[in-house]
């Protein structure tokens, strides 16, 4: 075999094996960064019509919690622009989770908003930023933007961050070795994307996750991860 198609092999060994992330509700952990949120989900919402947004930088939890709640109520989950293509049929009194909520059409958001308060359902709007600093061409929208009950989801903290760790090294059916996870909280970016993101990278050394292989690799040292 050549060493070209001999490395190929190896590599093609090394794919890693990942599940898709849990973001069940028995999984949420709740702490600083999220309590309030957290609070005023538990038992959201209370009365029909109800529209309340979260909102936070990425990365810090927020499609966890509102994929929680969607569990919860048996909500229907729409992504931005999907807003304008259901049926408002479909929607009518029922709850619906909306992420990426500041993407979504103005027309078809307004049309969302009006379904929801009369149909007697309820609208979680998941975004960034909070609704009353969106771009909004409708005035009428505009108004009813700032009038939503807004929650903010701050940067993980470390509870969270070692949580979002420790479901990402499950997903890969990994366990990592004493002190890995509070080593990582230390050093990495406060998100579950760069959580995910090292995970994703010791992975493909396919040995055991010790804070030695973790520090390498955060060190750029990945000749050592392979020897």
């Amino acid at each position: 075999m050549s060493a070209d198609r001999a490395h190929m092999a190896q590599m093609q060994l090394r794919l890693p094996l990942k599940q898709e992330t849990s973001r069940r509700a028995a999984d949420l952990e709740v702490s600083t960064s999220n309590a309030v949120a957290a609070e005023a989900l538990e038992d959201w919402p209370s009365e029909p019509g109800s529209i309340m947004a979260l909102y936070g930088p990425a990365g810090s939890g927020k499609s966890h919690m509102a994929a929680a709640w969607v569990e919860r109520v048996g909500a229907i989950a729409l992504h931005g622009e999907e807003a304008a293509w259901c049926d408002p049929l479909e929607l009518e009194g029922r709850p619906v989770l909306l992420e990426e909520a500041e993407g979504a059409d103005d027309e078809a958001l307004f049309h969302l908003i009006n379904l929801t308060q009369s149909g007697g359902g309820a609208l979680l709007m998941v975004s960034r930023d909070p609704p009353a600093s969106w771009m909004v061409r409708l005035p009428d929208l505009k108004s009813r933007l700032n009038a939503v009950r807004t929650i903010a989801v701050e940067v993980p903290d470390d509870v969270i961050l070692a949580a979002m760790l420790k479901r990402s090294f499950a997903a890969r059916n990994i366990v990592p070795g004493e002190g890995v996870i509070e080593y990582l909280v230390r050093r990495i970016d406060r998100s579950a994307q760069s959580a995910e993101m090292i995970v994703d990278r010791l992975d493909m050394y396919h040995r055991p996750v010790t804070r030695v292989l973790a520090r390498q690799v955060l060190e750029g040292d990945f000749t050592a991860g392979l020897s």
